[in-house]
């Protein structure tokens, strides 16, 4: 039996950097995922996906850095059902502590006719390309994509050929959301109890949200004999999203008296890397999201507010110091240090570097004096739209003229790679002049598949917060910003989303796109 963990530790698999990215216009940069990664494994991730080497070669260079600088996690990658994928996947990881190959293969009679495979022609297939894995790394993950569409007897075939194969970890996935937590557990209780060698490896549950069950069918999963949950941040990942670690880990923390199962994750962490994983990926948390959403430790209820003021425990099941939330007093503005920012942010959840902090306060001040008073979602607002040092363009000057008349013009300069070029355009409203001013300066088709404005905090001098999502050749991006103007926070969210969109260009002409030819068909 593997023991590398004793049986009621559950391991935590986090896969933001690699299923989570794979969330339509949340693509991260090099060095964004060499912070997650760094800030996943300080906070106790026990394996990190960090992608999929054979995608591109910006994909593969982030995986070797971040095996290379790993500190205590295992460093996965990984690879598809050939020798080519898997050998890729084992020069990224091979130089991390501990390193893992993960390999799948589509079982299910949908996926199965996809490379046109027989039962038998798959389970050869299975059989050469885990050997191959285990012949390379001593810690090898198989995955039977599809599996809880998969029929029974195949799936248990399967299973056994890649565990007598050489697997150590079998991760059984519901790779569409279909199955429901009372399913979840049997498959997993039988795999255990009929597979041969079912009682030697860690089985695990990778398990997507489109039917708003994967918490549920993760814990049953559990329940049910799993020892591994692989999990995003905020649950990001395709479609409806993945498996939230943070709702995991601190449901079995909560609810350890009927779930005895312990994790090994710093629990006091998640909201930081909750608030940078959003910031990063373009994928703001909504309000009412478990754990990590803005209102999820909030009470406006009379009752709920009386109840609270007498005993925080009538309305709390957990403390927000335990995600790493603390309350604070004190009041920003105009005045305020440095030392009182650093501070702040830190009872938000936010730990930043000093380089971060100096770019934050600069802004901070700015905003400072055009608001009486800077609201703790200011602030977090200041932090989300932190922009990236290697951004080729920069919006350095924005005048537009408004009239009761169409068409309204706008005045632009960009910076586009240290250069300053000014413009002129006219459009339907001062947005739609800004963004063909921006245009003008940056050639591209891509399209506006999303425009969206909320305020951030309320009164006439409140932040807006604009989203963008384009779309180029099934590249998807999304860029978001903030500002007392909403026009300028229009401006500097759509060049935030054209910034993501010049870094797929380059990740194409590199490599492999993984938005089109099919990568992102995974587990």
């Amino acid at each position: 039996m593997n023991t590398e963990h004793p049986r009621d530790r559950v391991v935590i698999f986090d896969t933001t950097l690699r299923d989570g990215e794979q969330s339509p216009g949340a693509t991260m940069s090099h060095a964004e995922k060499l912070e997650i990664a760094e800030l996943l494994d300080d906070m106790g991730v026990d394996v990190i996906e960090a992608g999929f080497p054979i995608a591109s070669e910006g994909d593969f260079a982030a995986v070797k850095e971040i095996a290379e600088r790993s500190k205590a996690a295992v460093i996965c990658g990984l690879a598809r059902a050939n020798i080519k994928d898997i050998d890729r996947c084992w020069e990224a990881v091979r130089h991390a502590g501990q390193p893992r190959i993960h390999t799948f293969i589509g079982t299910s009679p949908l996926h199965r006719a996809i490379p046109n495979l027989t039962q038998d022609e798959m389970a050869d297939r299975i059989h050469d390309t885990v050997t191959h894995a285990r012949n390379l790394c001593d810690n090898v993950q198989w995955s039977p994509m599809d599996a809880t569409r998969t029929e029974w007897d195949y799936l248990k075939r399967t299973v056994e050929i890649a565990i007598k194969a050489g697997a150590t970890t079998i991760n059984i996935p519901d790779t569409v959301g279909y199955t429901a937590p009372v399913e979840s557990a049997e498959l997993i209780r039988r795999l255990i109890a009929e597979v041969d060698g079912g009682q030697d490896v860690i089985f695990a549950t990778h398990c997507h949200n489109d039917l708003g069950m994967a918490t549920a069918n993760s814990l049953a999963a559990v329940e049910g004999g799993a020892r591994q949950i692989e999990c995003t941040i905020n649950g990001l990942g395709e479609r409806a999203g993945n498996t939230a670690l943070e709702e995991v880990v601190m449901a079995l923390k909560v609810r350890g008296d009927i779930m005895p199962f312990t994790t090994g994750i710093d629990t006091t962490k998640i909201m930081n890397i909750s608030r940078r994983v959003a910031t990063v990926s373009g994928f703001p948390v909504q309000f009412n999201k478990a754990i990590v959403g803005k209102n999820a430790f909030a009470h406006e209820s009379g009752i709920h507010q009386d109840g609270m003021l007498k005993n925080a425990e009538t309305f709390e099941i957990m403390r927000p110091a335990d995600v790493g939330l603390k309350d604070t007093s004190l009041v920003m503005g105009k005045h305020s240090g440095r030392a009182a920012l650093k501070d702040k942010l830190k009872n938000l959840g936010f730990d930043v570097a000093d380089n971060q902090l100096q770019d934050i306060f600069v802004r901070f001040k700015a905003l400072a004096d055009r608001k009486k008073e800077v609201f703790d979602e200011d602030i977090e607002a200041l932090v989300r739209a932190q922009g990236a040092a290697e951004d080729a363009l920069e919006l350095k000057f924005l005048r537009v003229i408004c009239g009761t008349e169409a068409p309204q013009s706008a005045d632009l300069t960009l910076r586009v790679d240290g250069e300053d070029h000014q413009t002129t355009a006219q459009g339907d409203g001062p947005v739609d002049a800004t963004f063909n001013a921006i245009k003008s300066l940056v050639t591209h088709s891509a399209r506006l598949q999303l425009y969206q404005v909320s305020a951030v905090t309320e009164g006439t001098d409140a932040q807006a917060t604009v989203t963008v999502r384009l779309e180029e050749e099934g590249r998807i991006v999304t860029g978001q910003s903030a500002d007392t103007d909403t026009v300028v926070a229009s401006a500097k969210a759509y060049i935030s989303a054209l910034n993501r969109l010049l870094v797929k260009r380059r990740t194409t002409a590199a490599g492999v796109d993984t938005k089109t030819v099919g990568y992102r068909d995974t587990v």
